[in-house]
């Protein structure tokens, strides 16, 4: 039986993403997994194989030396290997239903989903920290995300804060509408409420400046993704009575304040609203207005607010005193243009771990510093 490849996987094929694969050394990944599979005699052993080499990609990401973090050789990797397994044709009956889930176990494994596990122990300070895979790939091919190399380069820091040790894991997701209509930022992200200290999630924002978005929406404005596929309307969430709008608990004043660097660092709390009784959507600088509808958090409409939004939901249905919320990194496109962003991206989670979350509700100056 033929299964055919994603739109994304295709993009795999490509020079570019050829020759990044190729001067990376992920190239060697696909023989392997191969070999392995059709090694594979049961659903058990697949299991191990699809799990154990999607860790390795994600082991081998974080590793990180001297040379510009790089979040393109996970992704491109990944892609030609989920093309292998969606192909692969077993010596054993393989129904659907059980490739789809060989399917998600070597998506969360290569994303270090399965990986956002913490010592225990009162010393530690825990602290997530999400990113994103590239996207507009067919207008820049050779495209990096800032927020996915930040993640690569802080996954597995640990530094003191007082007489405790902040560590930091990391994952990076998708930019997919299905996988988050599925409920993988929950999946990945609800059993955080409970362990974690922090949980910050960061995308690639505008040239410039870090955004610290003190308000999330839950509307989604229909920007295509990676798999060309466009979703408006509100964000499809699990559970009953999802606000209009989640806010920040990440300690923003101090943010500004100590998270200096290259870069400016602006609280934003301009959202894009429906207000209460009427039908046109006006812009407010100083964030929603009550009983409003969202049509545009301080992130936007696309996933980086969708992420943000369930992610603070995830933080208020569980009751958490915890610092969450979301950056925008500066627009940059190439590993070696992202040396400054993850340094002040680093002083960002610096600052989160050692002030924890700020008292909701208060409210936030919006001049900017």
């Amino acid at each position: 039986m033929h299964h055919d490849t994603t739109l994304e996987e295709d993009r795999a094929d490509r020079p570019e993403s050829r020759r990044i694969l190729a001067r990376s050394g992920f190239g060697a990944a696909d023989p392997l997994f191969a070999a392995d599979l059709r090694a594979s005699t049961d659903l058990g052993q697949a299991r191990e194989v699809v799990a154990s080499h999607a860790s390795r990609l994600w082991t081998e990401s974080t590793r990180t030396g001297p040379d510009p973090v790089d979040d393109r050789p996970l992704y491109w990797a990944r892609l030609v290997l989920r093309s292998r397994l969606r192909a692969w044709e077993p010596s054993f009956p393989l129904p659907e239903a059980d490739r789809a889930e060989l399917l998600h176990l070597f998506e969360t494994a290569s994303r270090g989903i399965t990986d956002l596990d913490f010592p225990p122990g009162d010393r530690w300070l825990r602290v997530v920290v999400t990113g994103f895979d590239p996207f507009h790939l067919d207008q820049d091919p050779e495209c990096s995300n800032p927020s996915g190399a930040a993640a690569l380069d802080l996954h597995g820091w640990t530094f003191p804060v007082g007489e405790r040790t902040a560590v930091v894991r990391a994952a990076v997701f998708p930019v997919s509408w299905s996988d988050f209509d599925t409920g993988l930022v929950e999946e990945a992200l609800a059993d955080q409420y409970g362990v974690a200290d922090a949980v910050v999630t960061l995308s690639r924002g505008r040239p410039g400046r870090f955004d610290l978005e003190v308000w999330n929406g839950v509307w989604r404005g229909g920007g295509p993704d990676n798999l060309g596929i466009s979703r408006t309307g509100r964000a499809p969430l699990p559970g009953e009575g999802a606000p209009e709008w989640t806010r920040t608990s990440l300690p923003v004043e101090r943010i500004l304040d100590a998270a200096t660097g290259p870069y400016e660092v602006v609280a934003n709390t301009e959202v894009t609203e429906v207000p209460d009784g009427g039908d046109e959507p006006v812009t407010r600088s100083e964030g929603p207005s009550e009983g409003s509808a969202a049509r545009r958090g301080g992130g936007g409409d696309y996933l980086s607010n969708e992420i943000a939004y369930r992610n603070t939901l995830l933080r208020d249905r569980a009751g958490a005193r915890v610092a969450a919320g979301h950056v925008h990194l500066p627009l940059t496109s190439r590993p070696e243009e992202h040396t400054d962003t993850l340094a002040q991206t680093r002083a960002v989670v610096a600052v989160v771990a050692a002030e924890g979350p700020e008292g909701l509700g208060e409210p936030v100056e919006s001049e900017e510093h």
